[in-house]
This record gives C-alpha cells, sequence and structure tokens, in this order.
C-alpha cells in the first residue's frame, strides 16, 4: 500500500487540529488529518461552550484576542453558524477582598482590549437583580460570550475538507517516527501516511505522543461535569461565573435562546483512558444544584434533563503545550489547554498554521513552549 503523502500530518480531529487544518489549507498547504474516533468527539465537543477571554492567564491574552476576532467572523470564513453570541460574561465573587483581584485583573495593560466593568454591592444587584444576596462583586466583559461546542470542531473540519484537506476519522495512529526529513505515521489497519512536518493536537493523548519523541509532560486527565435544565422563558443573556479559590464554589452557566439553561463547574471525575470514557460524579451534580441556588436563587425548582462529561487534558501550571518541537525539527504541538481551550480553537489554528509555513508567529506562545518540560526531560533519563 503506497502512502499518502502531504506537506504537513495533523494527528487529533478537536477544535485545535481542525482549525489548524482550515487555516493550513488557506495557506496553500496540503494537509492530512487523522481522527481516531470522530471530530470533536472528546474536550472539543463536550464542553461549556464559554467564548470568555477574561480570567485568563495575562500572557494567553494576546492568543485570546487573535480568536476573538475570528469568532466575529466565523460565519463568513467557514460557512458556517457556530451559534456564537458575544452576550456579555461576567465573573462574581463572594468576598469583599476578591473584588480587589477583579480590579487589578481588569487594570492591567494585557487586559485593554476586554473593557472590564466591574460592579460591586447595590450597583452590582441593579444592574444584575437576579444573583443572590451573597454575590459582593463582579467584572464583566461585554463582549465576551458563549458558543455550541458540538458545532464548532466539524464545522472547521467541513471547511477545511471543502477547500481540499484530507479528513480521515475512525483512523487510530499505531506509530509514529521521523525517518530522514519526513515523518511516518502507521496506522492500526496499516494505512501509511508521510508528511515533511507533523502537528500534534491529541487533546488527552498529546502526552502519548510527545513521548514518543523524548518529550514527555506531566499531563493529567479529568472529567469536566456538566448539566442542562428544562427549558424556560429566555432571561438570562449574560453568561455568569463565580471567581473563588473554594472548589466547591466553582459554578458557571449560561443560557441559550432555546431556553435552557447549561452548568457547570464542580467536582470532576477521573476519565477511563483505556476505554475512553468520562462518567457523570452525582456528588458533582448535586453540588451544582446547590450552588445554582445560591448564585442565582429563582432556578431552585427546575429539572435537570441531562448530564454529561468529556476528557479534557490538564498540565500543572494550568498552560498548554504550543508551538514547535524542542528536540525534533518540523514537529508542532497544540495540546493540553486544561479546560481553557474552546474560545482558543480558531486562533491557535491561525498561530499553528502561521507557525508552520514562515517558521515564526507574530502573536505570544513563547509561555506554552515544551521545553518549560525539558526537566523532567533529564530527570527521566538519570533515573533510567
Amino acid at each position: 500500500m503506497n502512502p499518502q503523502k502531504s506537506d504537513v500530518l495533523i494527528i487529533g480531529g478537536g477544535i485545535m487540529g481542525a482549525a489548524s487544518a482550515f487555516f493550513l489549507r488557506q495557506r496553500g498547504h496540503s494537509v492530512t488529518l487523522l481522527e481516531r474516533d470522530q471530530i470533536g468527539q472528546y474536550a472539543s465537543g463536550v464542553n461549556f461552550g464559554n467564548v470568555r477571554r477574561q480570567g485568563r492567564y495575562l500572557g494567553q491574552l494576546e492568543l485570546a484576542n487573535r480568536s476573538f476576532a475570528l469568532w466575529k467572523r466565523l460565519p463568513e470564513l467557514i460557512d458556517d453558524d457556530l451559534e456564537f453570541i458575544a452576550s456579555g460574561h461576567m465573573r462574581v465573587c463572594y468576598r469583599e477582598d476578591e473584588i480587589a483581584e477583579l480590579e487589578a485583573y481588569a487594570a492591567a495593560p494585557e487586559a485593554a482590549q476586554l473593557d472590564l466593568q466591574i460592579y460591586r454591592g447595590a450597583e452590582l444587584h441593579r444592574r444584575f437583580p437576579f444573583l443572590g444576596p451573597d454575590v459582593k462583586g463582579g467584572s464583566y466583559a461585554p463582549h465576551d460570550g458563549h458558543a455550541n461546542p458540538r458545532l464548532a470542531a466539524p464545522a472547521f473540519a467541513r471547511a477545511a475538507r471543502r477547500i481540499g484537506a484530507r479528513i480521515e476519522e475512525q483512523t487510530e495512529v499505531a506509530e509514529v517516527q521521523k525517518t530522514g526529513s519526513e515523518f511516518s505515521v502507521t496506522t492500526t489497519d496499516g494505512r501509511q501516511y508521510r508528511a515533511a512536518q507533523l502537528l500534534i493536537t491529541a487533546g488527552a493523548w498529546g502526552e502519548k505522543l510527545s513521548a514518543q519523541f523524548g518529550e514527555p509532560v506531566p499531563l493529567d486527565t479529568h472529567g469536566p461535569q456538566m448539566a442542562v435544565t428544562e427549558p424556560v422563558p429566555y432571561a438570562l443573556p449574560t453568561v455568569i461565573g463565580v471567581f473563588t479559590k473554594i472548589p466547591e464554589e466553582v459554578i458557571y452557566f449560561r443560557q441559550i435562546p432555546r431556553g435552557n439553561i447549561i452548568i457547570g463547574g464542580g467536582y470532576r471525575s477521573k476519565p477511563d483512558m483505556v476505554n475512553r470514557r468520562a462518567y457523570v460524579e452525582p456528588r458533582s451534580i448535586l453540588n451544582q444544584i446547590r450552588q445554582m441556588r445560591r448564585l442565582l436563587p429563582g432556578v431552585g425548582n427546575l429539572n435537570i434533563i441531562r448530564v454529561w462529561s468529556g476528557i479534557e487534558s490538564y498540565l500543572p501550571d494550568s498552560l498548554p503545550i504550543m508551538g514547535p518541537s524542542g528536540t525534533v525539527d518540523g514537529l508542532y504541538y497544540a495540546f493540553g489547554f486544561c479546560g481553557h481551550g474552546f474560545q482558543l480553537g480558531p486562533g491557535v489554528g491561525d498561530v499553528m498554521a502561521e507557525l508552520i509555513s514562515t517558521g515564526s508567529t507574530s502573536t505570544l506562545i513563547e509561555p506554552f513552549s515544551i521545553r518549560r518540560f525539558a526537566p523532567l526531560v533529564e530527570q527521566r533519563s538519570k533515573a533510567s
């Protein structure tokens, strides 16, 4: 069987891989994307759907701003509607001292484009009268919003395919190696693919591939906890989440135009990585109900009609792996987005396409380099 050849080979069909395939094709590269299951099946398709910039690591806002500019253009860019609504995003807190932290973030130069507005006390409750009495303050981002994660990666993959990308689902990679100037991939059913450049966007499985190239990272996996209520009249356009250092207080919600309220936060589960399954934690759903009654007392009697989880990847510093390999020419990474990747997806695809095409990017991504985990490689080599 003759190998399929392309300029760039992408492993992983979440929003990062699908968006990268699209933008690489826009730049004229031949592209093949391999996905073991279905496009957008894991973290990209089961997350909360936040299209938010506020609250991010300040060094990530440049990337988030680039991505936000693309979100505003998506219907014309990919000829698809991801149900993006610039509804505004609100971070609220239960303690007076936390308001000062929100103010400091809003005052940072990196956050200038967010136009953050700080509310507290009576002013806050006049502006958001549905919030519970425990809420002391909040930071409002008028331009942020939400979208439908189930639509995103498949839409980018369709757009990439329309302009000539090869998208292969149900294609499990058995072996990856670099021979000479080419990367060679063999699948479990014996197919072979070759390319001069390789981009790994395999999410929770990214570390297994990076380790094969001598770049292990301390990646961990968790299952987010999501729920959705029965539909009620649409009255809550703003996405709202609690800013807190107490894990059980973490809760966030958004109402979609058809009336359902989508809820996330709380205790995360541990996925079964062998069978690729994530599970709902009953204690988390019960905690979500308690926390929602505190944050939004009016929802106390609504019925939860569906719960779900997924498989997300996390790193100790809560920052992703993004950029070129530290050891192998032509190898690139974009994985481990720590539950914060959905909004970044279009921007990550655009940046990776620029980086692979030109060797550099105009957007700050150095803090996300895999090289920051180089000491782990040294420790492992000494131990062996």
